[in-house]
Order: structure tokens, then sequence, then C-alpha cells
């Protein structure tokens, strides 16, 4: 049994020994690793679009400049993730997470995390609410709209899905190419369906007035906005909501008046708007999922797997945390370690106060009770400085 064990181990050494070459020849193929993983995406959403489009028959030549501009949404978000996770800190808490998550004796825990983060941050957004109900309507309204916004525009633009009569009245959802739903093309499903962008745009347009007219109202906001950064995100969401209601304003009541104009009017804001999103405010949208990363990895239950003080014995945090800290510091060439051959991070907050204070004063460790007061008379005449003056001070030869 021993034996298998140890072939297996060896094997699976040898195996990932073999990827990590054929993965670095990989990436001698590119400029930088970043337009490595933008290549892989663009050609993963380029077949995935062969498959929606039944290798390119159903293409929609309206949707043309959308799609151009979804490939550079694409790009720009991955070099922006790449940038991001890259990050001595994010890049730590990945690897973290990915560890944590394939580790069996945490299965349990890591489903909790999962599922508390889809239904309270990313769902009801619960974090948002706990700041104020006004601001909870308005940032739930202008996520979730976003949310679906963006995936009937992408599931149209690539061609995932499209539309197949089936007889006069009858109309069946094809999701790549594979049939799904059938409806009625008068029933309220349909509507519904037909209508999707319209609803969506409506509850953008809802958060986005709501967000206006709270930073208009309150003016602590105002000393710290700024106009490129806060401001403008709320008047391209204002400017592609408002341009695609008037689409449909055009051609349901107004009979197509004003339509191409319009047509191309929204075309470009949302052009614009795609562009500008992985590189503005809104992009804390697709990295709000990693917020499960906190609960999976260093919320703890009480008195379970934590870390205790190297000083006063006291439980602080949990072991995952300080390895991760000092991981970072290592990172960013930053460690503190102390003489002793510990680090800043094996200690409880207070300790850690009272170890920076006696270092500051040039005093050695804290003797006796570590809770009491700190002595920082040491016969020193000028505060501040850790030597003793020497007789050449007092000019003792001369005298």
């Amino acid at each position: 049994m021993n034996n298998l064990q140890r072939n297996y181990s060896t094997n699976n050494i040898e195996t990932a020994e073999v990827e990590n070459v054929m993965m670095k020849k990989i990436e001698r193929s590119f400029y930088s690793k970043t337009s490595m993983y933008a290549f892989f995406v663009v050609t993963f959403l380029f077949l995935t679009m062969w498959i929606g489009t039944g290798q390119f028959a159903k293409v929609d030549l309206m949707l043309m400049g959308y799609m151009v501009a979804s490939f550079i949404f694409a790009i720009g978000i991955t070099v922006r993730m790449a940038a991001w996770l890259i990050r001595p800190a994010t890049n730590q808490m990945v690897k973290r997470s990915i560890k944590n998550f394939f580790t069996k004796k945490r299965s349990k825990r890591n489903i909790t995390a999962i599922l508390k983060t889809l239904v309270d941050n990313i769902i009801l957004q619960k974090f948002i609410f706990k700041r104020g109900l006004y601001r909870g309507i308005q940032h739930w309204l202008i996520a979730w709209g976003c949310i679906g916004s963006f995936a009937i525009t992408f599931g149209l633009t690539f061609g995932w899905m499209h539309f197949r009569l089936i007889d006069a009245t009858t109309y069946q959802m094809m999701v790549f190419n594979i049939p799904t739903i059938k409806m009625q093309a008068n029933g309220l499903f349909a509507e519904m369906i037909y209508n999707g962008l319209n609803i969506t745009a409506l509850m953008v347009l809802v958060g986005v007035i709501m967000a206006l007219v709270r930073r208009i109202h309150n003016h602590d906001l105002k000393v710290t906005e700024r106009a490129e950064f806060d401001l403008l995100p709320l008047y391209i969401l204002l400017a592609v909501t408002v341009s695609g209601l008037l689409l449909t304003v055009s051609y349901k009541f107004m009979g197509g008046f004003f339509h191409p104009q319009l047509a191309l009017g929204h075309q470009i804001t949302v052009v614009l708007f795609l562009i500008y999103f992985p590189f503005g405010k809104l992009f804390h949208l697709p990295i709000r999922p990693l917020a499960t990363a906190v609960p999976m990895n260093y919320q703890e239950e009480m008195m379970v797997d934590t870390r205790s003080c190297k000083k006063c014995g006291t439980k602080y945090s949990n072991d995952d945390q300080i390895e991760d800290v000092k991981a970072i510091l290592h990172a960013q060439q930053f460690d503190l370690k102390l003489e002793d051959g510990t680090y800043l991070a094996d200690y409880c907050t207070n300790c850690r106060r009272k170890i920076r204070v006696m270092s500051q004063l040039n005093l050695g460790s804290v003797k006796g009770n570590p809770y009491g007061p700190v002595q920082t008379n040491n016969g020193i005449h000028i505060p501040g400085f850790g030597r003793k003056r020497s007789d050449e001070f007092y000019n003792k030869e001369n005298k």
C-alpha cells in the first residue's frame, strides 16, 4: 500500500513538472502572461460564437458594432483582472482559496461560504443595505439591471441564443443551437423575454436617478466625489438606458420615427460603456464574487483553528490569515522579522503595539506582566535616544 502511494505521489509530481514545462513554453509564445490570457479568452468567445451561430450561419450583422465592443470589453476585463490578481495580497488570497477549496476536510465550510456569499453579497447585497435602505435599493437596481443587460446583450451578440419560429404562433428559444423553451408569440412570457432589455434598462434608470439625487443632496459626498470616477459612470449608464428606451418608444408608439438615428446613438453609448467598464468604478462588479474568500479562508469558528499570541497566549487570529500576512509582507520585502526569529504577525494587537513602542525607545523586551505599564525610565538623559552619554559628553577630563 505504501509503495502504491509513493508511486502515485511520484507520478503526480512528474505530471505537474511536465505541465509546468509545457506552460512555460506556451508563455514564451506571447509578449506577457496578460496577453496570453487575453488570447485564450478571445479564442473561447470565438469558439462559443461559432457553436451558437451554427458555424456563423446566423450572425446578425446589425449587432456587429456591439460584437466588436464586446470583444474589446473581454480583453479589457482580462487585462484588468490580470493586473489586479498579480498584486501580492490578491495573489496570496486566490492561492489560499484554491488550496482550501480542494481540501476535503473543508468541503462543508467551503459550500456554506459560497452559498452565503451568493445569497448575502450577490443576490440580496446585504452589505449595501447595512448602509441604508435608500442606498441598498439604489445599488441593487443598478447592479441587477447591469447583470441582466449584460446577460441579454452578450447572449444575442455572440449568438449564444436566438429564437426560431416553429409555426405561425410559436417561437422556440435556441441556446447554443440546442432547442429549449417554446412560447406563444403573443403570450405574457414571450413579452417579458422580448422586453428583457427594457425591464433591465428601467431598473438601471431608476437606480441611476436615485444615485444622482443622493449625490446632489448629500453635501458630504460632494467633498470627496470625483467627477471622472464617481459621476462619469452614472452619466454613461444614463445615456445607455435613455437611448435604449427611446428606441422602444420610437418603434412601438411613433411608427419608427427617427429610429435609425436613435439606433446609431444607442450603439455608440453601449460601445463607450463596454470600453469604459473594465477601467472605471464599475470594475468592482466582476470581482465582487471573490468576497467568498473571506468567510471561506479567514472567518473561523470560536476556538477552532486559531493562532495564539507568542507572548501572552491570547487567541487573536487563525493560521491561514497569519501565514498569508507573512507571505504578502515577504513578497513586498517588508517582513517585520524580530531578533528572536519571530514576526510581528505572531503577536496579538496589544503585544504588537508594545513591541513597537519598545523598539522605538530602544528598550528590550517587556519584563514581568506583559499587560502592565511599560517602564521607560532607563537612565537616558534625553528622551528618545537609546544610548547613555559617554564621559566625554560631560567633559570630565577637562575638569
